[in-house]
């Protein structure tokens, strides 16, 4: 079973051989005896490589759940005899991976050198188990499904900006309703984060972002918020830096969006790998106290 998942994500038998250190014959000899086994054809084989069948398409997604598994128990036993090793695959947002973690690898691929990280920066909704991914880092209002564990690794909060062009151009807004009267920033695929929400004088007020343009990421919008296309709701760690050299102005100060704290989330598995517990008691260790950057008003400082 474990050739046979092999194989597949080899895209070859011969792949597969190499990887393995197996001959092709000895590959192909136990695919056969699998099929033989479970009473149906899994692969359909040409001279480029294979191909799933229907029945092989089904069984492969058990095989590949046994394989991770088998890597997993494999992984934690082999790090207790030495250093943490193997594959990392690792997902995180855009913004925070650019700007925080990015910055970050270094010190922790310089702690643990036999550990290899492979990194994708997107905003998309991901499933972990599904895409094999060891760990995701993402804002706590994107963790919704009960079946993965999530640690807190830096708190945040996100305020409204512009830059002084947009500003000088069109105004700024005194109150939050006003916003509504303003070129907002939106996030695309953001479940929700289009909302914005505030009180005023014991009021509960919301206004839905609008406004002509809208990026898949906070990295696109913050760029768009220095070029001055309108006024954006950011995390402070991203716009804390521009905020003190006057790129961008804090608009209505007073305003903050509390609990959009970063986390560290993977899958509930019984064996943590040492590769992954290392690299998540790392981001705990290296982020842990650092809160919102900002700077205190809504004018430029330094």
């Amino acid at each position: 079973m474990l050739v046979f998942v092999k194989v597949v994500e080899s895209g070859s038998i011969s792949a597969a051989s190499r990887a393995g250190g197996q001959t092709p014959s000895a590959v192909s000899k136990q695919v056969g005896l699998l099929e033989e086994h479970v009473g149906h054809r899994l692969l359909h084989r040409t001279r480029t490589g294979v191909s799933l069948t229907a029945e092989g398409r089904d069984y492969y997604e058990k095989c590949k759940a046994l394989a991770r598994s088998f890597e997993a128990a494999e992984a934690h036993i082999q790090g207790l005899a030495g250093p943490p090793k193997g594959m990392l695959r690792v997902i995180s947002s855009v913004a925070f991976g650019k700007s925080q973690l990015v910055p970050a690898l270094p010190a922790f691929l310089g702690r643990y050198p036999g550990i290899r990280l492979s990194l994708e920066l997107t905003d998309r909704p991901v499933d972990l188990e599904e895409e094999d991914i060891d760990a995701a880092i993402r804002f706590a209002e994107q963790l919704d499904n009960p079946r993965v564990i999530a640690r807190k690794i830096m708190e945040n909060e996100r305020i409204l900006c512009a830059s002084p062009a947009f500003l000088a151009r069109f105004g700024t807004p005194r109150r939050f309703a006003d916003l509504a009267h303003f070129n907002c920033l939106r996030t695309s695929d953001s479940g929700g984060r289009n909302a914005w929400r505030s009180v005023e004088d014991g009021e509960e007020l919301a206004i839905d972002a609008e406004g002509n343009f809208e990026g898949n990421s906070a990295d696109v919008v913050f760029e768009a918020a220095l070029a001055g296309l309108g006024i954006a709701r950011l995390s402070s760690y991203l716009v804390a830096d521009s905020i003190r050299s006057g790129a961008l102005v804090r608009v209505l100060p007073e305003y903050t969006q509390k609990h959009a704290d970063i986390a560290v989330i993977f899958a509930e598995r019984r064996l943590l790998a040492p590769r992954i517990r290392v690299f998540i008691d790392f981001l705990v260790e290296h982020f842990r106290g650092r809160g919102p950057q900002t700077a205190p008003s809504g004018s430029p400082s330094g």
